[in-house]
């Protein structure tokens, strides 16, 4: 569950690095060279949050899943 609530963040950094490098790209020297470094590292970021998320439901440590659980258990008799 984790998993599929992971893709919302992960494309809003997504929109953001592009941002950042396509203004990088408008720009000379110095900051020319550190805006695509944040860029990477942003998309760095936006890959890391479905792969955290793939873990976390793995491991069933995901708190959506113990909340539905419980939700079950107390509707079910």
């Amino acid at each position: 569950m984790c998993f599929f609530f992971s893709f919302m963040p992960a494309t809003i950094w997504l929109v953001i690095g592009y941002f950042v490098l396509f203004s990088s790209t408008k720009t000379e020297g110095r900051v020319k060279t550190f805006g695509q470094i944040l860029s990477i590292w942003i998309f760095i970021i936006a890959a890391m949050l479905p792969l955290v998320a793939i873990y976390v439901t793995v491991s069933g440590l995901c708190p959506m899943e113990a909340i539905m659980e419980t939700m079950h258990s107390k509707l079910s008799p």
